[in-house]
């Protein structure tokens, strides 16, 4: 595998089947959009830290400093995504028949996950575990 970005997306496989099945079982249970998706999100979270640091990045960039990015990025992208991801879907089902409205947050959480991919990516790669900035690097 060349390139961060693929990396980025076979870890993003391993963490986002942790998150996601974690946002629905709590999501079906709980019936509360904002708190399945947060703790099923941070779940991920941890799961994605370790694994891009060491996987993705290959990052030398010093834990403490990576650590207060990385929850700054994770914060950013969760609020953001999730949102967009939310309105969006209440748009979208809103033009189809009153049938599939009950899925709003279902499709809401499917859209705000590949939006907060997208978002993630960059964040991690530009500004959470950027080595070129850094003294310590771990070479391939």
């Amino acid at each position: 595998m060349k390139g961060s970005f693929v990396r980025f997306l076979v870890v993003g496989l391993v963490n986002t089947g942790v998150g996601l099945s974690i946002m629905y079982v709590l999501l079906h249970i709980f019936h509360h959009y904002w708190a399945a998706t947060f703790v099923g999100n941070a779940a991920g979270a941890v799961v994605s830290y370790v694994l891009n640091r060491i996987f993705t990045f290959k990052s030398g960039v010093h834990l403490s400093k990576s650590i207060l990015r990385f929850i700054l990025v994770i914060g950013v992208c969760y609020g953001l995504s999730y949102y967009i991801g939310l309105q969006f879907s209440s748009w979208l089902l809103h033009q189809l028949p009153a049938a599939v409205r009950p899925f709003k947050k279902d499709v809401g959480i499917l859209i705000g996950t590949g939006l907060y991919t997208l978002l993630n990516y960059t964040g991690q790669k530009y500004f959470v575990f950027n080595a070129k900035k850094e003294t310590a690097v771990i070479h391939e």
